[in-house]
């Protein structure tokens, strides 16, 4: 096992591997830039190293300061969390050459994983499903022959990236020139795919050692978005029946072992609503945002098995070990304001009180006293429930947040408020356009929840 390691990120996630390798007996360094030289993970780290200025993103996104601070403090490995470097082959390969362990992917992985493109041609011949999607789009006029080729609504996906970012749905030529206009498809790759109108977002949670051992902990359901940002997780997903977990789940390890993939990562799938098939979407690898809910349900610490996958060790565990029970959520608290179209909130934090109490979990970067910055991705701590089912979940979901307590910055908590008071969420009746088509309140009772349990719920209590 690794006697230190570098964390190449900041906010939540940084903390929140500051505190796996504080239980696996690894001496942490954080890396800060001018703007967090009194943020929660330089806190909480063994040691701190200054890695850039008050260009803040930039900072996070030096590699060659990032191996030289990792060299400086005789760190034996690198964990890029999630975001900034987590998925730059480039970074990896830097990390590789320079005699330290990545957490993570090989680089070559990263690359075929992380262009679309290939991906898809990797997982059809692979044998899984997919919606049709087109070659890189190279002017606008080729962009609208490739929409016609493929049949209106498309959508209009970057080839390399992901995080919901630079999506774009069009119904018609109208409204695909509109999409086009707000890209640079000359200078950034794009791709086209056919749009599945209703849709869950379904992902496969893997990890796969180095030995070829591959497994999965089952599925989140990750179809509440706003602008293709996922905003609440759970887990298990209501919708799916056990034949349909065990084929989902059969699909990941296969899309997983046709690239030899290595270490933690999320195979992510579109479930069309109207005939129940799963198309295969992408492959993230890296550690989710979301992992905690899938942690909650298995009580498998991924961070923790990141780690111990990078450091050599086996898997120690086989896919029938691997059980489920309850009903995870979790809502991710920004700091934007929900009455003000979601803009950002940065500022000073004057009062921070997280709930807590049997079943809350809650990661968070952040602590009274601190400055958010307006530099970075606006989420602050994630607020992870579990409950016997589904409707416990959400009960002890709607207690926590009427239990937290932050003062001095916007926050989206009302808004998660609404959606946990919806009678269609409540009922799992959900997709990915749930936010536009279904944000009207109401109130649903604990003995409401109870009943819509007994429906649907096919997970161990």
């Amino acid at each position: 096992m690794f006697k230190r390691l570098l964390i190449a990120n900041r906010g939540e996630i940084a903390v929140r591997i500051i505190r796996a390798c504080q239980e696996l007996g690894i001496e942490t360094v954080a890396v800060y830039s001018d703007v967090d030289v009194n943020a929660l993970h330089v806190q909480l780290a063994d040691q701190a190293y200054h890695i850039g200025p008050a260009d803040a993103v930039k900072s996070y996104l030096n590699m060659d300061a990032i191996i030289m601070a990792a060299k400086a403090t005789k760190a034996e490995a690198i964990h890029p969390g999630y975001g900034f470097l987590s998925e730059n082959a480039d970074f990896a390969d830097k990390v590789t050459n320079a005699g330290l362990k990545f957490v993570g992917p090989s680089a070559e992985i990263i690359r075929q994983v992380g262009d679309k493109d290939a991906a898809r041609a990797a997982m059809k011949a692979a044998g899984l499903p997919m919606t049709v999607g087109s070659p890189p789009i190279n002017s606008n006029q080729h962009a609208c022959q490739l929409a016609a080729e493929i049949g209106y609504p498309v959508i209009l996906k970057p080839i390399s990236g992901g995080g919901g970012k630079s999506m774009y749905v069009a119904n018609n030529n109208d409204e695909l020139l509109q999409a086009l206009n707000k890209v640079d498809v000359e200078r950034s790759a794009f791709y086209l795919e056919t749009y599945i109108s209703e849709a869950r977002h379904i992902e496969v949670q893997i990890m796969a050692d180095n030995y070829g051992n591959i497994l999965h902990l089952g599925e989140r359901e990750c179809s509440l978005q706003r602008r293709n940002q996922k905003i609440l997780e759970e887990s298990p997903s209501s919708v799916l029946t056990p034949v349909m977990r065990e084929t989902v789940g059969n699909m990941a390890i296969r899309a997983a072992k046709s690239i030899f993939y290595t270490n933690v990562g999320t195979v992510e799938f579109l479930l069309d609503v109207k005939t129940g098939n799963f198309y295969f979407m992408e492959i993230n690898p890296r550690i989710q945002v979301e992992h905690a809910v899938t942690e909650m349900v298995t009580g498998v610490d991924l961070v923790r098995r990141q780690i111990r996958i990078a450091a050599g060790e086996p898997l120690n565990k086989k896919q029938v070990d691997i059980e489920f029970h309850g009903h995870a959520i979790e809502c991710r608290i920004n700091a934007e304001d929900p009455n003000m179209s979601f803009r950002p909130s940065p500022g000073f934090i004057d009062f921070y009180h997280a709930p807590g109490g049997p079943r809350v979990r809650v990661d968070s970067g952040v602590c009274a006293g601190q400055t958010v910055q307006e530099h970075y991705d606006p989420m602050i701590a994630k607020v992870i429930a579990h409950g016997r089912t589904r409707g416990d979940a959400i009960m002890i979901m709607r207690r926590a947040l009427a239990e937290f307590r932050l003062s001095g910055i916007k926050t989206n908590i009302s808004f998660h408020k609404q959606i946990l008071n919806n009678s269609h969420f409540c009922s799992g009746n959900i997709d990915t356009q749930f936010i536009n088509k279904r944000m009207t309140p109401d109130t649903t009772t604990e003995c409401e929840l109870e009943k819509e349990d007994k429906k649907y719920y096919t997970f161990q209590e």
